[in-house]
């Protein structure tokens, strides 16, 4: 049986996207599932992600890695998802033709969305883009500030936006910067903060939904 596709798409860049696809896949990886890692994005953070993340861990990362683009994808995409249990999909931020390859190879499209009016609104292009590809989207609220009147205006019109929002947020936290450039997820070099929970718990979820 093929392992499940996640793309992380989000036509707004600053979203998030490329910290959310890392994390994630490495909180797959930890509950002992096979996870590959794609890079289709111009801007290749992920893949920098991945080269620092080889070099601390004496090329023991955990996770396979290809970086790609191209009429090249949808097939590599495929084999990968056929050696692993999961396949996690860093997008480009505009809607290429390698964005739309993403999200039509995908089981679920995750799509990061700060609470902002700006963010709010750059998402439909993405929500489009699944609907048009009859894939399914999950809502990630990203990069959540503390006690702030604003963002929780902006959460529930993000809920109103007729797609399936995560129940599991995630803060504004700087510890998911710096395990980044160490090549490490929260999960890894910050276990026992809120930062890593919120991953767990992100990554769980959308486990849970693959079964229903």
């Amino acid at each position: 049986m093929a392992g499940k596709i996640y793309t992380v798409a989000q036509q707004k860049g600053g979203a998030g996207k490329t910290t959310l696809a890392a994390h994630l896949a490495i909180a797959w990886s930890e509950v002992d599932l096979r996870v590959a890692v794609v890079d289709i994005d111009p801007q290749g953070s992920l893949s920098r992600w991945f080269q620092t993340r080889q070099e601390a861990m004496d090329g023991r990362a955990g996770l396979q890695h290809v970086q790609i683009n191209g009429w090249r994808t949808q097939r590599e995409v495929e084999r990968l998802a056929q050696e692993n249990d999961i396949v996690v999909i860093d997008s480009p931020p505009h809607a290429e033709t390698e964005a739309r390859i993403a999200v039509r190879s995908a089981n679920l499209v995750i799509v990061p969305v700060q609470p902002s009016p700006m963010d709010m609104w750059a998402t439909q292009p993405t929500l489009d883009l699944a609907r048009s590809e009859n894939v399914p989207v999950l809502l990630v609220i990203n990069r959540v500030p503390p006690r702030a009147k604003l963002a929780d205006d902006l959460i529930e019109r993000i809920k109103g936006m007729g797609a399936d929002v995560a129940h599991t947020q995630i803060g504004n936290r700087v510890q998911f910067a710096a395990a980044l450039f160490e090549g490490r997820s929260v999960t890894e070099s910050a276990r026992k903060t809120r930062a890593a929970e919120e991953i767990q718990e992100l990554a769980a979820e959308i486990l849970k939904r693959g079964k229903r």
